[in-house]
């Protein structure tokens, strides 16, 4: 039933963005969780988030996620929609929530480039395309050991934080990027982990077919 499935996406991407970005946040405050816990905090709530909502909604929490599945007809156009618009709405409440806790702190956890415009958008180009591979791999594939498809996600987004995250943030979500930027104002740099982390699903999708036609 679609409505299960938008609440299912509604709870995931707001908990994503909550905790993870939340991490940042309270890092700044206490620099008791440092880079490793927050990294460590996106793989494990991610993990736990697919494992809660998998067989509900397919776990996208992820615009660009839906979008790469919207590509490969995995899913309508139109609940695609509404995937989108509940996962953007929940990372603004979300964000929201962070800033009434405690303030427009470390920008509320929004994704920034530490150097220039092209080299994180390039940086998040190929994370969220091996994150889309990851998927597609682990969660769809027929031969898949689905029961691990949730270690292995959040693995992947873990040590995609773990090592990129100084550089350009590894957003891989333009939900997880947008609420920050959105309540915070900041902005600037929006278009990156908007354009690239879609671009970076597509991708991966066209290929992945390619791979398995």
């Amino acid at each position: 039933m679609l409505r299960n499935k938008l609440i299912a996406e509604f709870i995931g991407t707001y908990f994503l963005v909550f905790a993870g970005p939340g991490a940042i946040v309270i890092d700044q405050i206490t620099k008791e969780i440092t880079h490793v816990g927050v990294a460590l905090t996106f793989g494990l709530v991610v993990m736990a988030l697919i494992y809660t909502f998998g067989h509900v909604s397919g776990a996208h929490f992820n615009p660009a996620v839906t979008i790469g599945f919207l590509v490969r007809k995995d899913i309508s156009l139109q609940d695609a929609l509404y995937y989108v618009l509940v996962q953007f709405a929940a990372a603004l409440l979300a964000s929201y929530t962070l800033l009434l806790l405690f303030g427009n702190v470390a920008n509320l956890g929004a994704t920034l480039p530490r150097s220039s415009a092209a080299q994180s958008f390039v940086l998040e180009f190929i994370l969220t395309f091996v994150l889309m591979m990851v998927i597609l791999g682990s969660a769809v594939h027929g031969k898949a050991v689905k029961g691990f498809a949730g270690v292995a996600i959040g693995g992947t987004v873990g040590l995609m934080a773990m090592f990129a995250g100084p550089i350009c943030g590894a957003s891989m979500n333009p939900a997880r990027s947008l609420g920050p930027a959105l309540i915070s104002g900041a902005t600037q740099h929006l278009w990156i982990y908007v354009a690239a982390t879609i671009l970076g699903a597509i991708s991966a999708s066209l290929v992945y077919k390619t791979i398995h036609e």
